[in-house]
């Protein structure tokens, strides 16, 4: 008896038996499904997990094109192109009020041209990678008295060895 229920089993004859009729549509893809009555109450059906994906993607257009763009993404446009027909007229930052890289740098040009452009510990003379060293460790305290031109290994000394008590601290 069990050998004849697997057999007809394999040969598709019980399968047919339970084949359920459909009930309801995909709202994705409109294939006609079976799901329970209290799945199809709690209202959104699917037919699988790639039209459940669909149901759940929300795309905005780009602001340019038109093409759809993921809204989870943060993004305005779909692509650098875009981006730069979209970025065309907008001034950013006229006259740059806070921009303190640029703020940094002139202080430092104004202090090679006072002081010359060498370490003032080491005599060290390759200007592009001369610092600008606060002696008081305030970084906005930018008066000439507590300011100092040091390359990155006098630098280093200052910052990091005297602080782990490799070195001796100077006195100020």
């Amino acid at each position: 008896m069990f050998y004849y229920s697997r057999l007809f089993w394999y040969t598709g004859l019980v399968k047919e038996l339970y084949i359920r009729k459909p009930n309801t549509i995909c709202q994705i893809c409109h294939k006609k499904i079976y799901r329970r009555p209290g799945q199809i109450k709690n209202g959104t059906v699917f037919c699988s997990q790639k039209c459940y994906g669909i149901y759940c993607r929300k795309e905005i257009p780009c602001l340019v094109c038109g093409v759809p763009i993921l809204s989870g993404l943060n993004k305005k446009t779909c692509s650098r192109k875009c981006a730069n027909i979209y970025r065309t007229g907008i001034n950013y930052k006229i006259g740059r009020p806070k921009d303190l890289a640029k703020k940094a740098r002139s202080l430092k040009i104004k202090l090679f041209k006072k002081r010359g452009v060498v370490c003032e510990r080491c005599g060290y003379s390759n200007q592009s990678i001369l610092q600008i060293h606060h002696k008081n460790r305030k970084r906005n305290d930018n008066k000439e008295e507590n300011l100092e031109i040091l390359c990155p290994n006098c630098h280093y000394e200052e910052h990091i060895l005297k602080n782990r008590g490799i070195l001796k601290k100077t006195p100020k």
